[in-house]
């Protein structure tokens, strides 16, 4: 016989999201527990200890402001923090909100059944133990369901190989070592660098090549963290209310009412600020095919002028629209293909024909490794939820309502139907990854447990969106999608990187602020767009 308990509300994943949404349930006084993989909180930056691992949006703002207090007390060193510094952050919130003691470890959630009957989750452990719960609430996040691509005889490999997204907590030592690296996405464009500057010999084996931005990290200096923590207040405002729930606001001008002079002095003052600058320079670059084309030609140039070697700077420039994919940042990302022991293999000419017992095979040689690293990302937006066994009403599966990827609907990104009292934080379409997370993450929470309060003081059992609602929001989604260029490329934004992945854009590009006025008015319709059920009967 399975062991049982009862609780309020299961969340699943400690990174950002879960913990703060076990903060907040506690304040509401629900009996909550999060169940989570790892040995300790940090979510993805408990994962990716990747070397070079480190965020890429401004420490000031990715972390949580609803709190002052803790907002004062924490010192971030540097614009761009390391992987270690953002797990000790996290380390220091569980701690000062004493969360531990509600979150199980080395506990992986399998699936969710929800009973009709008593409108409860079952909520099966791999440990074995089912737990029931009134509330069922992922925040495994968007970039959690790592991704190692089948190639033939992975299995051989006599040598070290790891995923960025699963690397040994001890570290692995690649000194003089030939190493391989297999992907250039933002993982890899961390790697890359460290790995070349450690390694005997390092190649790296590309698909498709990335416009890399520099990233230009500083340390940031005493006054200004004090002059941050001062305006903590309008930051606070700034973030919660803006487009893209972050500090960056683009110029109201088109790139295309610039000369072509006054565009490249533009760019260049862009480039030599770094980090996501450059998406600041004109309002249309995502949504005017030659306003991309304007800042495309102008990072291919600089890709040519950095990378000494011809062939290698032409298998190194992009040839489709900037921002289609993931944009990332580096430091010293192209020149690192000047250093000799770095070797650029084009798997657009050369693909790989299999992993062999001693490095990899293309269809013009056999490279020979010591270690192999995957830094092949993730299997983005739906992964994370559709590789839980969820089950809604009648048994429906989550994948087969999806059908697996191919037809996904939710509505504000929050819930689906046919899965009553199941939430997910920064679900698919809604804002997520094109937001500053922790934000989107803190709108979230806040919108979930306002909803499970009015349910609880109204004596409501179960809540889920309307067939139309869901309807018009997912129909909403797509068509603002398709107003821009975003879906005019392949990227994990798509689920490109996944074979036989089907193809979708599942990210709300109307705005944060849209967003958060259109959930508001949600919640104060006495959420008119769901439908809710007491004692079986709906209201």
């Amino acid at each position: 016989m399975q062991n049982q308990k009862y609780v309020d509300v299961v969340v699943v994943g400690a990174g950002f999201a879960g913990l703060y949404m076990l903060h907040k349930l506690r304040e509401s006084n629900l009996n909550a527990v999060v169940y989570e993989a790892g040995t300790d909180v940090g979510g993805v930056w408990y994962w990716n200890l990747y070397p070079g691992a480190k965020c890429d949006i401004d420490s000031i703002y990715y972390c949580y402001t609803f709190s002052e207090e803790l907002y004062k007390k924490w010192n971030w060193t540097s614009k761009y923090p390391k992987q270690e510094e953002i797990l000790n952050y996290l380390n220091f919130v569980a701690d000062e909100l004493d969360l531990r003691k509600d979150i199980q470890f080395n506990t992986q959630v399998l699936g969710a059944t929800f009973d009709e009957e008593h409108n409860i989750w079952n909520v099966q452990l791999k440990k074995g133990e089912i737990v029931k719960a009134k509330y069922f609430i992922s925040a495994v996040g968007c970039l959690s369901a790592t991704n190692i691509p089948k190639i033939e005889g992975f299995d051989q490999f006599e040598g070290e190989a790891y995923h960025t997204g699963k690397w040994p907590r001890e570290g692995v030592d690649l000194t003089n070592k030939r190493v391989g690296v297999i992907g250039t996405g933002s993982s890899g464009v961390q790697t890359i660098p460290e790995v070349a500057r450690v390694a005997s010999q390092l190649t790296v084996f590309q698909r498709t090549a990335q416009y890399v931005l520099p990233a230009n990290n500083y340390d940031y200096t005493q006054g200004f963290i004090e002059e941050s923590k001062e305006k903590f207040e309008e930051t606070r405002k700034l973030l919660h209310y803006s487009p893209s729930g972050s500090a960056i606001v683009p110029r109201n001008k088109s790139a295309l009412e610039d000369t072509a002079e006054e565009r490249e002095a533009v760019f260049e003052e862009a480039w030599k600020i770094g980090g996501f600058q450059m998406t600041t320079t004109y309002y249309d670059l995502m949504v005017n095919e030659q306003a991309n084309e304007y800042v495309s030609e102008f990072i291919r140039k600089k890709i040519k002028n950095i990378v000494k070697d011809p062939e290698t700077a032409e298998a190194l420039t992009p040839n489709y629209m900037y921002g289609v994919k993931r944009l990332t940042l580096g430091t010293d990302y192209y020149e690192t293909y000047n250093r000799p022991n770095v070797r650029l293999v084009n798997l657009r000419k050369t693909p790989i024909e299999k992993i062999t017992a001693k490095g990899i095979k293309t269809t013009t040689k056999e490279i020979e490794l010591d270690v192999l690293i995957f830094a092949t990302g993730y299997d983005g937006m739906t992964g994370p939820l559709l590789r839980m066994d969820i089950k809604g009403r009648n048994g429906m599966s989550l994948n087969e309502k999806w059908e697996n990827g191919g037809k996904v609907r939710t509505f504000l990104g929050l819930a689906t139907k046919d899965f009553p009292n199941f939430f997910m934080i920064t679900g698919p379409e809604s804002p997520s990854v094109l937001v500053v997370m922790p934000i989107a993450i803190e709108q979230h929470v806040d919108w979930i447990v306002d909803c499970i309060n009015y349910m609880e003081k109204q004596n409501i059992d179960a809540i889920e969106p309307s067939k139309d609602a869901e309807e018009a929001w997912s129909k909403h989604n797509r068509e603002i999608a398709e107003m821009t260029l975003y879906t005019k490329g392949d990227s994990w934004y798509t689920g490109a990187n996944i074979e036989g992945k089907p193809r979708s854009f599942l990210i709300y590009l109307g705005g944060f602020d849209n967003y958060r006025k259109k959930c508001d008015a949600v919640a104060a319709s006495g959420y008119e767009e769901f439908q809710l059920y007491s004692s079986i009967r709906e209201i």
